[in-house]
Order: structure tokens, then sequence, then C-alpha cells
């Protein structure tokens, strides 16, 4: 169908185009003195009915590449097509997460129909597909949705990634300058990512592979799209582990995690946010260690689009808000209440049931959607918030240690492990907290904030998942899993989504 649209375009174009031809009267649309080129923008502009303010005038170098053609054209072409969400300068698309698969409670399953158990994940909500172009040279990939242009990798000789391209926070800052005067790709303008910017790279066709004792990682799919990105897994030989593939972005966490090596106990700055692309997560990590040695990231850098991941919120006064940067709108309130994942696609089910709010298309956001409504500049010990805008409401919560905190919120997205199962993404609003042996000699477990609000892990869906591993030193049942000791609730609040 759309491939029959574009023809149909193209033939129409070249007739609402000819006139201008053959008066002599196309005007310098594009500013570059091509008036045939001007000429089918134009065409492309009444058949879209494009007003003059939202494709500017010259039009907008919608590639960054310093000049007005033939991608500008194809850029237009694919909004008339519904190919594209455009992306403005003040606005951004939210990449698909690539995700395909199906999963019920626990295991990959055919996709349920509507109205069948577990309907309405992630899989069965494609839009925006991830898509890449290669640059000319092979060094850079323009990603097609975001408007972002990345390095293939971490280094500049495109190849696997090793332990020794990783680099400190503060060597970053020198290495991009370095880059930039050596004009890598041809561009001048490299800079280390937003944390939304580096997510946004993310492909949920990984599986995860914490708990792996073995060194052999042919039978793993990190959580990029290495068609497109060098991409190595963390190397054994150097005494890594296989999950030591942790990308830095330059957002850091307004407040600090335990043991991030800061010697200050209540400043920020001491905790950057990260992507690890070989087991699908965003955590904050301390750049320092225990032992106060500064901690070595992957840097990939990236260029264009400056506005992706800055939010525009509107109150439409009904008790949604609409994002004007992605076009999505969102329930101004969630769920009020914890449940499990499949009660989370059901909640979604219901409230379309019941025209919530007078619609009936809600469905629960994936990993991407969710995670580009976090305010990084937010956390429950900074500003006694949950990490997003004022504009929402959240339902604020006891954590596991009594403490006055803010939920985390389930995704339609899966997060599949290397053995077959399969757990729920959740984006956490509020502290993304651990159990912790302090010391590590102890015999009970203490709660502590690992990774930060705004992180992204991922929970057993039912409570039967959850995993015991020992005594709470204030009482009761430590659940968690991984080397921090990630929380588990199973239990987590929903935010509905419409759009897209």
């Amino acid at each position: 169908m759309a491939g029959k649209r574009i023809v149909a375009i193209l033939l129409a174009m070249a007739l609402i185009a000819f006139p201008c031809f053959s008066q002599g009267a196309c005007p310098d649309l594009t500013g570059d003195g091509d008036k045939g080129l001007s000429a089918i923008i134009r065409g492309l502009r009444i058949l879209a009915k494009i007003s003059e303010s939202s494709i500017p005038t010259p039009i907008s170098d919608v590639d960054n590449d310093g000049k007005i053609g033939l991608s500008e054209v194809i850029y237009i072409l694919q909004i008339v097509s519904e190919l594209r969400q455009c992306y403005t300068a003040n606005g951004y698309t939210v990449a698909g997460t690539g995700q395909t698969r199906c999963y019920n409670a626990l295991t990959e399953v055919i996709c349920p129909a509507s109205g069948a158990e577990f309907y309405g994940q992630d899989a069965q909500y494609t839009r925006n597909a991830p898509s890449y172009t290669l640059g000319d040279d092979s060094n850079s990939v323009h990603d097609n949705n975001t408007g972002l242009t990345w390095m293939r990798g971490p280094n500049t000789t495109l190849a696997t990634p090793v332990k020794a391209d990783k680099m400190t926070y503060d060597a970053a800052q020198t290495w991009v300058t370095t880059v930039n005067n050596a004009r890598y790709g041809g561009y001048s303008d490299w800079r280390l990512p937003t944390i939304k910017e580096l997510y946004s790279l993310i492909k949920f066709n990984g599986t995860d592979p914490s708990g792996y004792a073995g060194t052999d990682t042919s039978g793993l799919t990190p959580f990029i799209d290495t068609t497109y990105f060098n991409f190595g897994y963390g190397q054994a030989s150097a005494g890594e582990r296989i999950i030591d593939s942790q990308y830095a972005s330059s957002t850091l966490y307004v407040f600090k995690t335990a043991h991030d090596g800061s010697t200050s106990s209540v400043a920020g700055n001491s905790t950057l946010f990260g992507v690890n692309f070989a087991d699908g997560r965003i955590k904050g990590y301390g750049l320092q260690d225990p032992q106060g040695e500064a901690k070595t990231f992957f840097m990939q850098l990236v260029r264009g689009n400056a506005s992706y991941g800055v939010n525009h919120f509107t109150d439409n006064g009904d008790l949604t808000i609409t994002d004007q940067a992605t076009g999505l709108m969102w329930s101004k309130s969630d769920s009020g209440s914890g449940m499990d994942w499949q009660q989370a696609l059901e909640y979604a089910r219901s409230m379309n049931a019941r025209n919530h709010l007078g619609h009936n298309d809600w469905r629960l956001p994936n990993a991407k959607e969710l995670q580009s409504i976090v305010d990084y500049t937010r956390s429950p010990d900074t500003t006694g918030s949950a990490a997003i805008n004022p504009i929402f409401t959240c339902t604020p919560i006891l954590n596991e240690a009594g403490h006055a905190d803010y939920a985390w919120y389930w995704t339609s997205t899966t997060h599949a492990s290397y053995i077959g199962t399969g757990a729920g993404v959740y984006v956490a609003f509020g502290r993304a907290v651990g159990w912790q042996q302090e010391p590590p000699t102890a015999s009970c477990y203490t709660l502590n904030d690992v990774h930060g609000a705004g992180a992204q892990r991922s929970d057993p869906k039912t409570t039967g998942g959850k995993v015991r591993i020992g005594n709470a030193c204030g009482g009761g049942t430590a659940y968690g899993l991984g080397p921090q000791g990630d929380v588990q609730r199973a239990l987590n609040h929903v935010r509905l989504i419409r759009g897209g």
C-alpha cells in the first residue's frame, strides 16, 4: 500500500510542478538557487498540506549535512506517505524497541489474539521500527527515526570494542575534542549522548546473559543492532565479565548511588547513567568504585537533532497530558496501585472498555516510550518527587525499608533471558533500590539506592517469580537478584499511553 501511495504521489507531484517549470515561475524555496528542487518541494507541500510554518523556508537541513537536497525531498515524501512521523526543531520520534516476539508470564508464546490473555504487549504494536542508514564512509550511522547520527562504535578504528577502548568520564571530554578536531566521518560536532539519546539505540531482541557462566558469546544476542553498530561483550581474557559492556551518557544522577566512590553523603555528580547493551538495562554507575579508582566506560558519540529527548508537555485539561515533542498522549494519573504484568495489560484493556478519559485506544507503553518522559533533573532525594515532570501525578509509596518513595512502572516490553525466560521491563521513577550486605560479611541485607531514579531494569512478571536472597536488617524478607541485589517487587504501577 505504501509503495503504491508513493508512486501516486510522485506522479501527482510531477503534474503539480509542471506549470511552475513551464511558466518559469518556480520560487527558490530552498535558498540554493535550484528552482527545480524548489518546485518538487512545493508540490510535495501542496500534496501533504504542509504549512510553511511546519517546514521552514529555507527548508530544514534534516540530515545535518550542511546541504539542501535529495535527503530533504525524501524526508517530506516520507511524511506524505505516512512512513515517518515528522521530527522538527522542537520534537523527535521515539523509535520502536525492535521486539517482535510475544511472551506470557515466563516464556515466549505465539502472539495472542485481541481479547486473549497477555494481549497488548510490545510486539503487537509495531511502529517506528528501528531503521538506520550507513554513512558513505562507513564511519557513521544515521538513525532514520530520531535524526541522530552515531559513530559506529566506541572507537575510531571500526574494530570490535575491547576493554582498552574504555575510558573515564573525565577522559571522555578530551576524546570528544580530539574526534572533532580530526573531523571524524566528515563532522566536527560530535558529543557525548544524553541518556535518552543513548537509550534510543537499545533493541529488545537481545538476550540477557546474566548468570551465564561460560565465555562463548556466539549464542547470545546483544541489545543493539550489530548490523550497523560495532559491539563487544566484556573481554573475559582481560578479566572482565561478559556483561561488562557499559556505555556512558552525559547525564549525571542528581543524587548519588550506594558505593559510588563519592566522599559526599548528599551531593550529586558522582554517578552517571549509562546503558548496558550486553544485558539491556539503564543503570546509574559510580564514577569511582568503592576503592576510589575511576571507572571506565565505552563512549559512543552522537551528533545532530539536539532536541531529541526534550519534552514539551501540555495539560489538556481532561486528565490527559500530550507531549508535543513526540505526539504521544499520556494519562495524567497512574493506576494508583501495583499489579503484576498480566494485570497491567488487562488494566489497559479494561480502561478502553470504559472509554477512559474519552478514548478507547489506551495501551501499556513500551520501554522507550516510558523512558521518554523521565525527568533526570528530579529524584526523591533532591526534589522530593518522582523523576517526572510535576505536570503528572504519581502515587507515593513506602519502599521495602519503609521510606517515602515513588513507584516503578511497567512497560509492555519483555526482557528476554538467554535461557528462554522473560521478565517484565520497568522504569524506576522512584529510587532503583537494591539489597546490600553492609559489611559484605553481614548476616542481613540493607536497602540502598543502587542505580538511581530513572533506571530501567526488569522484574518477575508474577510474585511467584521473586527470588529470596536473605533477611532484611529491618525485618522481613529480602527479594532480589544480581550483583547489586536489585529489589524484586513484581507488583508495579501503570501509566497509560495512546498514539504514536
